[in-house]
């Protein structure tokens, strides 16, 4: 499976944020979308989850060599500011997800057994999700958007804010998640898309371009990087 981005455009205003970008993205791989923050990378996600509109260009899933237009069941879509129903306990939320969705899910397992996959604690599972911290809203977001088992996972730097064992955590569940899918990693910080993911790609002045990751590992060439995105910043 592909997923392939033609000619794609938005700008605000006079601000061109993506300009005519176009790449092809293989299943598998979890793929790291490297940029400042004000780069366009929220905006790219945006754009393929039809959240807003874009200027120009389209985008469409490749199976079995046919094209066919991206679906709403097909993207996964984590915010980096996680959007969860407070108002509800986690076992509440998560019943209520898999109910709505029980015709269109094949092998449901139990409540207990997602909660275990994503290291939520017994004595947390019960609690109200307004109670739960950032990173423990992070995970109950990214559970929904695995359990759904979407072919495009998008992922708006989730890890920026969580500690160091949460975010492990998280880190190890994708890698184990990754085949099958495409998952689309963005972040700001290199040596977090170096740890992770399998390809690197970068967005700056408003276009994406694949870095060969072997190259990240010469201080020389993360100075270039570095300086190019810098540059970005000034304009």
């Amino acid at each position: 499976m592909k997923f392939i981005i033609d000619h794609l455009s938005k700008h605000y205003e006079k601000k061109k944020v993506l300009q005519d970008i176009s790449f092809t993205f293989e299943s598998g791989k979890i793929y790291g979308l490297l940029g400042r923050n004000g780069a366009g990378k929220t905006t790219l996600f945006n754009c393929l989850n039809r959240d807003i509109k874009a200027d120009g260009g389209t985008f469409w899933l490749e199976e079995n060599g046919k094209q066919r237009a991206l679906k709403a069941e097909d993207i996964g879509y984590v915010l980096s500011t996680p959007t969860v129903p407070e108002f509800l306990t986690a076992r509440e939320f998560l019943k209520f997800f898999l109910d709505i969705n029980a015709d269109n899910m094949d092998d449901i397992k139990s409540i207990d057994a997602y909660f275990d996959d994503m290291h939520i604690d017994p004595q947390d599972r019960d609690k109200l999700l307004k109670d739960y911290s950032h990173g423990m809203k992070n995970k109950m977001q990214m559970l929904i958007s695995i359990i759904a088992r979407p072919s495009l996972l998008l992922l708006d730097e989730p890890l920026t804010s969580l500690d160091v064992v949460v975010a492990e955590e998280i880190k190890q569940i994708l890698r184990s998640l990754k085949e099958g899918r495409i998952t689309i990693f963005s972040t700001h910080i290199m040596d977090l898309a170096l740890d992770l993911c399998d390809e690197i790609v970068l967005l700056n002045h408003g276009e994406l371009e694949a870095v060969d990751k072997s190259n990240l590992d010469n201080r020389e060439f993360k100075d270039k990087i570095i300086s190019a995105l810098r540059e970005e910043s000034h304009e």
